[in-house]
């Protein structure tokens, strides 16, 4: 398993989010280029970026910013936020260092966009599906679907995704714990890597994927107030 370290972005600074609320943040740093050259110091191997502003607004919000900590560390990123057209997912993937791009609204709203992305760039257009109670929400996690996520993650399985980034809504920055049982089912619903992510508070929550069958472990909020150490992590997951 791999770990990502998650960069989450708002109004150009780092923050955390509880479940997603925009009105609940917590802001880490104001810097978020030299947070993401820490945690790269610290041993991430890929960066997980989301412009949270994009995510709800659409569009690419703290483009700069990103860009800034693209250009700043030598290990690839993964970008996602409001990506919900061509012109924002190439300008993305014009950036020298992003590994990947995740479709999350238009996932569900345009399944073909995917395909055609895929198409275009195969191996670099990752998924997003985030879930509240199993059901899908899109545009920064503001609207509730009544899509079930494993049935999304069929329908888009053969689209030529990269990957599915799981998210359970519910767990993301409580550091309550993730929900293994809702990935599991993902990871039998598809054939595609899935990466999980949402709720890791500790190195026995990493342990408790083991068997799963997860790509990768996306972790945020618990590097951020230490209860987990990046190096801990990428070794709990190397043995996983």
């Amino acid at each position: 398993m791999k770990i990502y370290p998650a960069i989450d972005i708002k109004g150009g600074r780092c923050v955390r989010l509880v479940q997603g609320r925009m009105d609940a943040e917590t802001v880490y740093s104001d810097d978020p280029v030299e947070v993401a050259l820490r945690w790269r110091r610290e041993g991430g191997a890929m960066l997980h970026i989301v412009d949270l502003d994009g995510a709800v607004e659409g569009g690419a919000r703290n483009f700069e910013t990103i860009e800034a900590i693209v250009k700043a560390v030598d290990i690839p990123v993964q970008v996602g936020g409001g990506i919900r057209d061509r012109a924002a997912a190439e300008r993305y993937l014009s950036l020298d260092g992003v590994g990947r791009i995740i479709i999350g609204t238009a996932a569900l709203e345009r399944p073909g966009f995917v395909e055609e992305l895929a198409r275009a760039h195969p191996g670099r257009i990752a998924v997003g599906i985030d879930a509240k109670d199993g059901r899908v929400a899109v545009k920064g996690w503001v609207e509730v679907t009544g899509t079930s996520a494993v049935e999304l993650a069929r329908r888009l399985d053969g689209a030529g995704a990269a990957c599915i980034i799981y998210t359970d809504i519910a767990r993301d920055g409580m550091l309550g714990g993730p929900n293994v049982e809702a990935t599991r089912g993902i990871v039998e619903a598809v054939d595609i890597p899935v990466v999980a992510s949402g709720g890791i508070s500790s190195l026995a929550d990493i342990e408790s994927y083991r068997g799963v069958g997860v790509e990768g472990i996306i972790i945020g909020k618990a590097l951020y107030t230490g209860d987990v150490r990046l190096a801990d992590a990428v070794a709990a997951a190397a043995r996983g």
